[in-house]
């Protein structure tokens, strides 16, 4: 048998289904004594810390309405304004507290939205 080059082999894999690739990498892990899910594993454990990583680095924020306070009808128009909602939608979140007005926002955004709903009387978290 002639000694096929990587891009031959890579054509003849090209050719075939999922199904029988498959099948090929069991009876590869069979012949050889080896196991194709290991560099997944190390990938998998690498991609484990960048979330870490992600999390320590947070950069988009929810901004999340607990409570309505007094003047519901003050806090109604300042969601209005922050979302495209309609007067409708606006008053089912407000009165559905608690509820995320904004999510994943930056960080200048969602301080700004905050203060404002705090302006209008409304309890407000910031995640």
């Amino acid at each position: 048998m002639a000694k096929l080059s990587q891009e031959d082999l890579l054509a003849q894999f090209e050719e075939m289904t999922l199904i029988e690739l498959s099948e090929f990498v069991k009876l590869f892990e069979e012949k050889f004594d080896v196991t194709a899910a290991a560099p997944v594993a190390v990938a998998a454990a690498g991609g484990a810390a960048a979330a870490a990583e992600a999390v320590e680095e947070q950069d988009e924020f929810d901004v999340i309405l607990t409570a309505a306070g007094d003047k519901k009808i003050q806090v109604i128009k300042v969601v209005r304004e922050l979302t495209s909602l309609g007067l409708k939608e606006a008053k089912d979140l407000v009165d559905g507290t608690p509820k995320p007005v904004l999510e994943k926002v930056a960080k200048d955004a969602a301080e700004k939205a905050a203060e404002a709903l705090k302006g209008a009387g409304a309890s407000v978290e910031v995640k």
